[in-house]
């Protein structure tokens, strides 16, 4: 495995980020996955937002290094996940046909079909559809980790809520923000960690 060098710029964001908002007291991984989340908004309000806990955070990033399936909701958070290849079945012919069949939404059958392709153990991450993360609740699934910030005032903030009651281990916000570049950059922050301490 190569070593990852940032970007220039890059450097340069996280050492105006940190001159703005200390996050030294949080946990190692917690830390990681706020620091690049500002860094990918620039937006400070995630440093007192995001919700988690350091145990599920360890347990995501143990799967992600044993090679645990990464499943999207969409292809901008898939797109945006740049060390590793996903499972997004959001545009699947197969999943309109199972959502008219089943009289459930598109992202609930596109779940339905990335657990029938991935089964339990994988990540899996929500930056768009909280009927998604509704899905991932009710079947099951098992995850290694949820990452769930779905934005958006229609259901976003609810469906997060309704992710921190379940007790899965879960990464999420409490605001209605949030979205594809949050998702992608909250995993690439835990791809990107060498070692969890």
């Amino acid at each position: 495995m190569s070593v990852r060098q940032p970007h220039p710029v890059e450097i340069r964001s996280y050492e105006i980020l940190r001159s703005r908002v200390d996050l030294s007291p949080m946990p190692p991984l917690w830390r990681a996955v706020a620091e690049r989340i500002i860094h990918a908004t620039a937006d400070l309000e995630y440093a007192v937002d995001l919700v988690t806990r350091e145990e599920s955070l360890e347990q995501g990033w143990a799967a992600l290094r044993a090679g645990a399936p990464i499943v999207t909701d969409e292809y901008m958070v898939a797109a945006g996940i740049t060390a590793r290849e996903t499972v997004c079945h959001a545009a699947d012919p197969a999943v309109g046909r199972m959502a008219r069949a089943a009289g459930i939404t598109r992202p609930a059958a596109a779940v339905r079909l990335a657990y029938s392709d991935v089964g339990p153990g994988a990540v899996w991450v929500v930056g768009s559809a909280p009927e998604s993360i509704f899905e991932i609740i009710d079947r099951r699934v098992g995850p290694a980790l949820v990452i769930g910030v779905p934005v958006g005032f229609v259901g976003a903030a609810e469906a997060k809520e309704a992710l921190r009651a379940s007790g899965l281990p879960q990464l999420s916000n409490v605001s209605e923000k949030g979205g594809s570049a949050v998702a992608a950059a909250a995993v690439n922050a835990l791809l990107y960690q060498e070692e969890a301490r």
